[in-house]
């Protein structure tokens, strides 16, 4: 799952990126609101956490910019500005939930679960579609019972098409969900290919075929049946 974390203070921002790194997320970083307000136009994010008080604005108008330009990114809320008025207009204004400072690293990672069930997967702690069983809570996937053992990229691509089913993804869009703003240097879509043959063949090994198609020139699709 790619995150956007937009945090001014240097010392926490390192402790997040660091905490949700190993917790499997793909962060970028944004460090004021100039910069974080470039990145929510130019990439897709899964969620973007926000800090309200930023050097130069206020992270409410960042959440009216995600929510006019129709993002379907989850909005998580990070500031020490706790007063009751912020909190109502941040979710009033579309964000998802909200986390006052200081807090503890355990329940930003509940949060984000839940936001992300929530978003993606209806609220579901276990996704099923044909013969696969996901947890993504627990990073486990099952086919026919039988465990799927993928490397992390492989399983956020599985997650990313599930999360996605029936929807022609481009070749842009897969590189982008799995390297973040760095495919901008990328010299190749090659590590693509990479990745979608290896989870297709530990699919089919599994019994799984047929699942996901490739458009030549375009991208891939989620086949439902």
């Amino acid at each position: 799952m790619k995150l956007l974390l937009v945090e001014d203070e240097e010392a926490l921002r390192q402790t997040l990126v660091e905490a949700l790194r190993e917790n499997g997320y793909l962060v970028e970083v944004a460090v004021s609101f100039e910069q974080a307000y470039e990145k929510i136009k130019l990439y897709q994010y899964d969620c973007v956490l926000i800090d309200l008080t930023l050097p130069d604005g206020d992270g409410l108008d960042l959440v009216r910019t995600l929510k006019s330009d129709g993002s379907a990114a989850g909005v998580l809320i990070l500031t020490a500005r706790d007063g009751l008025d912020d909190r109502v207009q941040g979710l009033d204004l579309g964000a998802d939930d909200y986390l006052t400072k200081p807090f503890h690293l355990s329940e930003l990672n509940a949060r984000l679960r839940a936001l992300l069930r929530r978003r993606q997967f209806n609220g579901h702690h276990h996704i099923v579609f044909r013969d696969l069983l996901v947890w993504p809570d627990l990073s486990e996937a099952h086919v026919r019972g039988e465990p799927l053992n993928l490397t992390r990229k492989e399983y956020d691509l599985l997650l990313y098409f599930l999360a996605n089913p029936g929807r022609v993804l481009t070749k842009e869009a897969v590189a982008e969900h799995l390297c973040g703003d760095a495919v901008d240097t990328a010299d190749s879509f090659d590590f693509i290919y990479t990745h979608m043959k290896n989870l297709r063949r530990k699919l089919q090994e599994k019994g799984a075929d047929e699942y996901i198609q490739t458009l030549y020139g375009v991208g891939y699709k989620l086949l439902k049946e």
